[in-house]
């Protein structure tokens, strides 16, 4: 069952981001290599990717990623993505078409179908507070390469880290903030993992 469910999930996440690519190219303002260069910029689309691959590493038995604690990295990253762009995105534009199921797909669905996951079957006793310190390796990088790309390019990614518009301070400040939410949901989900254990061993 466990195996199915890895690769339904995996066809999913995969098929959004695949959707997605497909809209960017269609409504493309720059040539094709930028486009992806991109898409590929946006963290939301990183890390669903990321979802996919490791469901997908899930599905064929392979041991990568298969540590105690790589799932709940993955699920904190993309309820990340689900938390920001509910909060600060969705009201800055509002999706027509196919790009509104696709969005919701990627922001919504598919955090929801990672946390089940997460739920069902990641080793979450097992799972230590001081893991969290590298899974911020992860946003720390992404920030780092948008910053510089986007200093040779002009392009970023995201409004909260456009130095363009908003400067240096505030762009600094917007990722601190970020990165104390990460490391929050990070003590969240390993907290709430522990409790989750403890519950299950109480009820057996």
């Amino acid at each position: 069952m466990r195996k199915k469910i890895a690769l339904l999930f995996a066809c999913i996440l995969m098929l959004s981001v695949v959707m997605q690519l497909y809209l960017i190219l269609q409504n493309r303002t720059a040539g094709i290599t930028e486009t992806l260069v991109r898409f590929f910029s946006f963290f939301t689309i990183l890390t669903n990717t990321l979802a996919a691959f490791y469901f997908t590493v899930q599905f064929t038995g392979k041991k990568i990623l298969s540590n105690p604690g790589s799932l709940t990295a993955i699920a904190v990253y993309i309820t990340i993505v689900g938390l920001v762009y509910q909060i600060v995105l969705r009201p800055l534009w509002q999706p027509t078409g196919l790009q509104k199921p696709v969005d919701e797909m990627l922001h919504s669905v598919n955090p929801l179908l990672v946390i089940l996951y997460w739920y069902l079957y990641e080793a979450r006793r097992l799972v230590q507070y001081r893991q969290i310190a590298g899974w911020l390796i992860y946003p720390l990088l992404y920030l780092i390469v948008i910053l510089i790309r986007g200093s040779l390019s002009g392009f970023y990614p995201y409004p909260f880290v456009n130095i363009l518009q908003i400067g240096w301070q505030q762009t600094f400040i917007n990722a601190g903030v970020l990165f104390v939410v990460f490391a929050v949901m990070g003590l969240f989900f390993v907290f709430l993992g522990k409790k989750l254990s403890a519950i299950k061993n109480d009820t057996q």
